[in-house]
């Protein structure tokens, strides 16, 4: 198996990307007054994540993309705001509050980009959650304060090279030797792996039965190459994990989950916190094509006074308001602890399809102009092309609502 031939360079403050003069203009958009159904401290989370963000990161954001770059500075400024998870209890590292207020808090991450979003998510829901659903009380309180505060870096070990939609044939495994566990295999596509400071990995016992750890980096054996040549999420980083005998301490392995249960609750998690966040790309998709079109005249007036454009900028707003209502449900579900995955895989696939429809129809508007970074509507529209096919893809999202209005199972 390859070994990590490089080591990743950090970007460790604003100042090692180029400032541009560029202002963050965005609006926010409640055709519905979905606001209404919200809560004060929802609201002031929502205001603290997107001041943070028009200050700290719209202006460095095109500039990292452009370059394919990881601004790693802003892990301490997420967890500042309270986006590493916010619903998880105040004494593990999170925020103590409530699904809803996760949502909004990922909405505002991924209006700004999506590789932003996911740079908190996967920290959050992939990471955090897992260990305090499933870890030991010892392992809790050795890694959750220092994920929540970004001292530590965490990554999700699940999708392989040859497994995928498909995550019961992974072939990572974990072989009993004694004291600890040896860890043998490899896993693809995995966000924030080339600086992380630990994985949690799932792999299979000696019985088949899938088992979920923590790995630390460092440890020997471990590696984390990064991927190359992304066109898509290219200010968040990627990489893979490669495991070559790597042993894992038997009080960091979850005691109590077998089966794919376990990372899959996780990713339900994480498929919520999208479901929410691709309705940000959405917005600032939609919020550009309307002040373009108002601002941009052909034929001796705006744009926005021709019909063809009124139907998209309706359209777009029409769409972004059912999407703003499916994910509030599903919040208050969530709430209630009575969301289940197919519900979550419905909302993630109909939000996410939606915002990239709306990112289509705003680079249109937009003219050449939307090819350029001088407008954020390629860079949303590239990325959303990844967020429809990761935490599951569109299709496979759609054969679970098939399945569960039919209970027949199509995947095999």
């Amino acid at each position: 198996m390859p070994e990590a031939t490089t080591t990743p360079k950090k970007f460790t403050s604003k100042a090692d990307f180029h400032q541009t003069a560029r202002a963050d203009r965005y609006q926010f958009h409640d055709y519905y007054l979905v606001d209404d159904l919200l809560e004060d401290y929802h609201r002031m989370a929502r205001r603290a994540v997107r001041d943070w963000v028009k200050a700290e990161v719209s202006p460095i954001i095109e500039d990292a993309a452009m370059r394919g770059e990881c601004p790693t500075h802003l892990f301490k400024g997420l967890a500042e705001v309270g986006a590493f998870g916010p619903s998880l209890p105040e004494a593990y590292g999170g925020g103590g509050m409530d699904e809803i207020a996760y949502g909004v808090i990922m909405q505002e991450l991924e209006r700004c980009d999506s590789g932003l979003r996911s740079m908190a998510s996967v920290q959050g829901s992939l990471v955090m959650y897992p260990i305090f659903k499933y870890a030991s009380e010892e392992v809790k309180r050795k890694y959750l304060p220092k994920l929540g505060s970004g001292e530590f870096i965490g990554c999700f070990g699940l999708t392989e090279p040859d497994a995928g939609s498909d995550p019961g044939s992974m072939r990572t495994t974990i072989v009993d030797d004694g004291d600890a566990f040896i860890l043998n295999g490899a896993k693809m596509w995995i966000t924030n792996s080339p600086i992380a400071d630990l994985a949690v990995v799932w792999a299979k016992d000696e019985e088949g039965k899938v088992r979920g750890m923590v790995v630390e980096a460092g440890t020997p054996g471990f590696s984390a190459p990064e991927i190359k040549g992304k066109w898509s999420l290219r200010a968040s980083i990627t990489g893979e994990l490669v495991f070559e005998n790597v042993r894992v301490p038997k009080g960091n392995v979850f005691p109590d989950i077998r089966g794919l249960r376990g990372p899959l609750s996780c990713l339900s998690k994480a498929r919520y916190g999208i479901a929410w966040g691709a309705i940000g790309a959405a917005l600032d998709c939609y919020d550009s094509a309307l002040r373009y079109g108002l601002e941009r005249e052909q034929f001796g007036k705006p744009i926005a006074g021709f019909q063809l454009q009124q139907k998209k900028l309706a359209e777009m707003i029409t769409e972004i308001t059912k999407a703003q209502l499916l994910a509030w449900r599903l919040g208050t579900l969530a709430n209630r602890g009575e969301a289940t995955p197919a519900q979550i895989s419905m909302a993630k696939r109909n939000n996410v399809h939606m915002a990239l429809e709306v990112a289509r129809e705003a680079r249109q508007m937009h003219g050449g102009m939307g090819i350029t970074n001088e407008y954020p509507i390629m860079r949303h529209l590239m990325n959303l092309e990844t967020v429809l096919t990761y935490e599951g893809t569109h299709d496979v999202h759609l054969l679970i609502t098939g399945h569960d209005v039919t209970g027949l199972n199509a995947f095999g």
